[in-house]
């Protein structure tokens, strides 16, 4: 899994998955009340992502980093970010392709 692509595909496959969820479950499903509930998991759920695109994002290059390949690190972050931004820019072209219709 050192391929900066796959880091890339990761970080767009997560973040579907969970826009998918969040559109697709009914909201009565966690409860249409305010309660204290909601900022709980909007909370979690940010902590969540934060950890997983950090891992996706910064541990390979900070691994590379610590084992003095300095100059790999930062050519592994650059794909994995380039990577990100076509596959953005996939996401964005395919919601205008399919809201255009």
């Amino acid at each position: 899994m050192n391929n900066p692509f796959f880091h890339a595909l990761g970080a767009t496959a997560y973040i579907v998955g969970i826009s998918a969820f969040l559109f697709y479950v009914p909201e009565r499903t966690f409860g249409s009340e305010d309660t204290v509930f909601a900022p709980i998991m909007m909370l979690s759920l940010l902590v969540l992502s934060v950890a997983m695109m950090g891992f996706l994002f910064a541990y390979e290059p900070i691994r590379l980093f610590a084992e003095g390949q300095k100059l790999a690190a930062l050519r592994f972050l650059g794909k994995t970010v380039a990577w990100f931004a076509a596959l953005t820019v996939v996401v964005v072209l395919l919601a205008l392709f399919v809201n255009s219709r």
